[in-house]
């Protein structure tokens, strides 16, 4: 039994939830879960911009 791992990124404007349903209907079940933020320099300053949610998708043949 071989297992692929694919990383499914919640897109801008993309509920959570929307992405685990993109990610069960091509098969996959959830693995694992990274967050990551995201910056943007204003002013010298680093201001956090939005938060980078990916998910570890398993599909099992």
């Amino acid at each position: 039994m071989s297992k692929k791992t694919v990383w499914f990124e919640v897109e801008e404007g993309e509920s959570i939830d929307d992405c685990l349903k993109r990610m069960a209907s091509a098969g996959y079940t959830v693995t694992g879960r990274k967050e990551e933020p995201m910056f943007t320099e204003v002013d010298g300053e680093y201001v956090p911009v939005r938060q980078l949610i990916r998910f570890k998708g398993t599909l099992t043949d």
